[in-house]
């Protein structure tokens, strides 16, 4: 069976130089090799994602020589599988809801803090601090219907005592340095949100869910997913997944050594198209023969 390679980008914003590393990347394997290359939508922020970007993508994505099946997956178009994950993870008692908001769970990290340092996840983020999980049937169902917003939250003392042991196969490299077989850490990112009120699904799941739905058999992504590969694998056993082969590379950087991001306004291929970059000097950019 080919190997099968997929770009996932969010049309929250325009495509920059660290995308068009992780694009080339999976389209120069997949073509290298004889795989299949895809090119998936993750818009389920529907507050970020304009129909606009998406057409950017696929404008950047054809100038860069980049050609991808079809058609295209769009994750708005597929919530109705994200639910039925969800509910499989629920019947397997593994999926409890919270019902604080924001600020509330900030005060109550806040307050846990003041005592000793709360614990963050790989990525910086305080670990969920509060004790939905603790409340009883009837009082989560009340709040439910009295309408309140709540988060749909992964059980993971119960999830990582079911799954045992996890790992996965990387060929890449992990941020120092990890790779070959590695261990998976989920618990490092604590009661993870699967769903919310008024989104059935959330990056975690879907990314885990399209995968496997996809035959993607090797996943290219950079250095910064790394420790969400724990949750993945978590994920993927839990609902009885194949999991791909991982190979992580490392970042663009901008010149004071941040990744390049979006949120920074990071030059975007649209801008170094329009100043007169070729796809060769997008290619020596991003150190790609």
């Amino acid at each position: 069976m080919p190997s099968v390679f997929r770009f996932a980008p969010s049309p929250n914003g325009y495509l920059h130089l660290g995308h068009a590393y992780s694009a080339l990347l999976n389209f120069d394997s997949a073509r290298q090799g004889g795989g299949r290359f895809l090119l998936r939508i993750e818009d389920i922020d529907t507050a970020r994602c304009r129909a606009e970007f998406e057409a950017a993508i696929f404008e950047d994505l054809a100038w860069l020589g980049i050609a991808w099946e079809t058609p295209v997956r769009r994750q708005s178009e597929h919530l109705g599988e994200y639910r039925e994950a969800v509910e499989k993870l629920a019947a397997q008692g593994l999926v409890y809801p919270s019902f604080e908001s924001r600020a509330e769970i900030a005060r109550l990290v806040a307050e846990r803090d003041a005592h000793a340092p709360w614990p963050r996840d790989p990525d910086g983020v305080p670990l969920y601090a509060g004790g939905a999980s603790l409340l009883s049937s009837k009082s989560r169902q009340r709040l439910i219907e009295f309408g309140a917003p709540f988060a749909l939250r992964l059980d993971m003392p119960k999830a990582r005592s079911r799954a045992g042991d996890l790992g996965w196969i990387e060929l890449g490299e992990g941020p120092d340095g990890q790779t070959g077989a590695v261990s998976a850490h989920p618990e490092a990112w604590g009661d993870v949100v699967l769903a919310r009120k008024e989104t059935p699904t959330s990056y975690h799941l879907s990314v885990v869910i399209d995968d496997a739905l996809q035959g993607v058999t090797e996943v290219v992504r950079g250095q910064d997913l790394f420790w969400s590969t724990s949750v993945h694998r978590l994920l993927q056993h839990l609902l009885s997944l194949s999991p791909p082969v991982y190979r992580h590379h490392r970042l663009i950087l901008d010149s004071s050594g941040r990744k390049l991001s979006k949120s920074t306004e990071a030059t975007s291929l649209r801008e170094l198209r329009d100043s007169g970059a070729t796809p060769a000097d997008v290619r020596r950019l991003v150190g790609l023969p």
